[in-house]
């Protein structure tokens, strides 16, 4: 969320900002409300005043034995006024708190300006690309049964069997050791939240059409991120210690809402996948060096993995709704000729603290954390990258050697 003072003081500067993002934000509608605000409350802060003192004069007169039926009257009305006009600044204050949840961060300074992924940057390489193999996931491995989970729950649903099950389980301790021996502090989280938890971290109102929702009013978590984030939810964090870092391994859970016939095939989208998630909760001033080291965190399993990547920076018009500065590490898939997306990590500035209301005091006094998180890495597109990238054209699949030890064999029969 933004700061509303911002708004206020710069519309103009914010509107431009926002411009870059392709989002037009309507002036006029939020003038409107916080004029129609500010008089409410100056009514309320009159009226609260009246009443107390006409109080403080009842009291008075009753003390002394005098009448005050006439003065009763006169506070039961000026109550039932001042009731009214604060119902109606309940009414506008909400009203402001859901315009101001529609609207996205703004880019950092630094975010080079753009209007869709086709002007992302490619920030850097590495590993080298063997164009050998052009078969996919799928025509490589009969350990990936789609009939089956269509069978089981319906279409974007995979069961992976035997070996395939095992590395995939390999992967993700792999990912979370990885975490670990970088400070990340692991979870074991609920794989739902309530609704104040994906409004803090920005997925709600937006995205509710993306998201699974069952009876209870809880909804299957899209990513770690939500219950990481909201873990200090509500909280003063100490800043000695910041950053703190954490991460967790969860299901994923995403209806992926307009995507249909889309990247559908396997592996590739589907309604559940595995993730790893990093996450730190960052002093401002080191928020961006922070994003860098975070980034390096899931370079690293790729490098360790010794598959071929690049690394990608978004600009403004592809950046998400919550960030402020995105980096793209995207995976070599043979069988699709190009990199994909494995990663985005984030800067997310105070943008999710404001809405899950993260703080920390100083001397100088109270302060707004910042937030940035990644994937480290997602298990699915891990696996078709190994299967993809490692397949010997016959019969197995190589297992790099930093996950042999996890996997217990130095290569995957591919039936």
């Amino acid at each position: 969320m933004l700061d509303i003072r911002k708004l206020r003081d710069n519309f103009e500067e914010v509107k431009v900002a926002l411009k870059k993002r392709s989002f037009d934000i309507d002036q006029e509608k939020f003038q409107s409300l916080d004029k129609k605000r500010k008089v409410l409350q100056v009514d309320v802060e009159n009226l609260q005043a009246d009443k107390n003192k006409l109080s403080s004069e009842f009291g008075k007169l009753k003390s002394a034995g005098e009448s005050t039926d006439s003065l009763k009257e006169t506070i039961d009305k000026k109550t039932l006024e001042l009731n009214e006009k604060d119902s109606e600044l309940k009414i506008i204050l909400d009203k402001i708190e859901s315009f101001l949840l529609r609207i996205p961060n703004i880019p950092d300074d630094s975010v080079p300006e753009g209007k869709n992924e086709e002007d992302n940057v490619v920030v850097s390489t590495h590993g080298s690309i063997d164009s050998t193999n052009t078969l996919d996931h799928l025509e490589i491995t009969g350990l990936i049964d789609v009939d089956l989970a269509v069978k089981l729950a319906g279409a974007r649903f995979s069961v992976l069997k035997g070996d395939l099950a095992k590395l995939q389980r390999a992967l993700i301790t792999f990912m979370l050791d990885n975490a670990t021996s970088h400070g990340y502090e692991e979870y074991y989280l609920p794989f739902m939240a309530n609704r104040n938890s994906l409004i803090g971290t920005g997925q709600l109102p937006k995205f509710e059409e993306d998201l699974f929702k069952t009876y209870d009013k809880l909804y299957l978590i899209p990513t770690a991120e939500v219950p990481l984030t909201n873990l200090f939810r509500n909280e003063f964090v100490n800043e000695d210690e910041l950053p703190i870092k954490v991460t967790s391994h969860t299901p994923c859970f995403r209806s992926e809402a307009g995507s249909y016939g889309k990247d559908t095939r396997g592996l590739m989208r589907q309604h559940q996948f595995e993730k790893i998630e990093l996450l730190q909760v960052t002093h401002p001033d080191n928020s961006m060096k922070c994003l860098d080291e975070l980034l390096a965190n899931a370079c690293e399993i790729l490098n360790k993995l010794e598959l071929p990547y690049q690394v990608v920076e978004l600009c403004t018009g592809d950046l998400g709704f919550s960030s402020c500065k995105t980096f793209d590490i995207e995976v070599w898939m043979p069988s699709q000729n190009r990199y994909r997306e494995i990663s985005s990590c984030s800067n997310f500035s105070d943008f999710q603290a404001r809405r899950a209301n993260i703080k920390f005091k100083n001397k100088e006094g109270t302060h707004f954390a910042h937030t940035i998180n990644g994937s480290g890495l997602a298990v699915g597109r891990t696996l078709i990258a190994l299967i993809e990238n490692n397949y010997n054209g016959t019969d197995s699949i190589k297992i790099p050697s930093s996950l042999q030890e996890y996997f217990g064999s130095d290569t995957l029969k591919t039936s």
